[in-house]
């Protein structure tokens, strides 16, 4: 599926009356030569390079979950209506309902909230889709009690802080779920760790779930999984800038660590909480060139349909496949471009000039496209939790 699905050139005309003087009625600023949030505390900008980019990260998740919903859909209560919580483009709905339609469930309708209408229109596209205007930061959210099947909240960690704010759009969650209805949270950490050589299989693993990372070249992530430090040089500067300056704002870097404690306190309101975490590499790895096996089994696992490719995503590698090769190379662009994103942030913790900055990316962007210096386990970390509502 084509990530341009979510872009900006067919907004969403479908929304609440925006606040009269608020940030809703005149919302956007240029800063650094990009398009912000105006008065507000998100720190990614908001214009076609960001949307884009998430878009991207959007098709990165689901292509290495292999499916647009962590739960699976019941049948003896098929879903009628999903929201999506911050949903900019909507390209997440839009992968959903084609997941869902793709499993015989044809009759949903999707909701999509946001502070400003960025959303494209998904009812060009056929689906039954509704946006609504409305900042996060003011509960309660404009929706009844027990309205919703399923609700989303996709990459909350940049725009909502740590603390009571997390606490409220949680209790809100709840409120407006339909008991027995399914709470998912999607969450990427934006701290790089490196994964060690030959993780193990997790524990009583889902088998599919294991067959689903062998075919994406991903690992299944459990507290068993071993995990260093960084090694490269260039992410492990930014990961101290990119901690300092999420501290500063009070969002988390490590989001990931603190959902599944997050949904087991909530004993009252949600049970059944389960999760699924995977580790993208951000390219080949060292190791697993060095332990690969011989030609034949190499072709076994595919590698032979990568060997001979050009382009600039394909590795020159007996290990991976195409496919695979090409998902690490999506996950190494999405860190990039994060990072290019919070490149404001990052100059001023970093307390570098316009010309240290330029002559770093410079450097960095050298060594982890061209030098292939990602390859010491260097890994994007994502995760899906879901839950469902008592």
């Amino acid at each position: 599926m084509d990530p341009a699905r979510g872009s900006m050139s067919s907004v969403s005309t479908q929304s609440t009356k925006p606040d009269d003087g608020g940030p809703l009625s005149n919302p956007f600023v240029l800063r650094h030569g990009r398009r912000y949030l105006r008065d507000l505390p998100y720190p990614l900008p908001c214009d076609l390079p960001e949307l884009q980019r998430q878009n991207l990260h959007t098709l990165l998740a689901t292509s290495a979950f292999g499916r647009a919903l962590g739960s699976s859909p019941r049948k003896q209560r098929p879903p009628q209506k999903v929201l999506e919580i911050a949903c900019g483009t909507g390209y997440w709905s839009s992968l959903c309902h084609d997941y869902l339609s793709g499993l015989g469930y044809d009759n949903v309708q999707f909701t999509g909230l946001d502070i400003v209408p960025i959303a494209v229109d998904l009812r060009k596209q056929g689906i039954d889709w509704r946006f609504i205007q409305h900042d996060l930061r003011k509960v309660p959210l404009p929706f009844d009690d027990r309205e919703f099947d399923i609700v989303v909240m996709k990459d909350l960690s940049m725009v909502v802080p740590i603390g009571s704010p997390t606490q409220r759009i949680l209790d809100e969650a709840a409120r407006i779920l339909k008991p027995g209805g399914t709470l998912e949270i999607w969450e990427t950490d934006h701290i790089i760790r490196s994964i060690l050589p030959h993780p193990p299989p997790p524990p009583g693993m889902n088998k599919h779930e294991y067959a689903c990372a062998v075919s994406t070249g991903t690992f299944l992530i459990s507290p068993l999984t071993p995990f260093t430090e960084v090694h490269n040089k260039f992410l492990k500067a930014s990961n101290s800038w990119i901690q300092e300056a999420l501290d500063k704002k009070k969002l988390s870097p490590t989001p990931c660590s603190r959902i599944s404690q997050m949904l087991l306190q909530e004993t009252e309101t949600l049970r059944d909480v389960e999760y699924r975490r995977v580790a993208i590499p951000l390219g080949e790895l060292r190791w697993e060139r060095e332990g690969a096996p011989d030609k034949q089994s190499a072709k076994r696992r595919g590698s032979e349909a990568a060997r001979g490719k050009r382009g600039i995503h394909t590795l020159e590698s007996t290990t991976l496949t195409e496919e695979q090769a090409a998902l690490r190379y999506t996950a190494l662009l999405v860190v990039i471009q994060m990072i290019e994103s919070l490149e404001p942030l990052l100059k001023e913790v970093s307390g570098k000039n316009q010309e240290e900055w330029q002559r770093w990316w410079g450097s960095m962007m050298s060594d982890l496209l061209e030098q292939k210096g990602a390859s010491s386990g260097e890994c994007l970390e994502i995760g899906v939790w879901w839950c469902h509502k008592v």
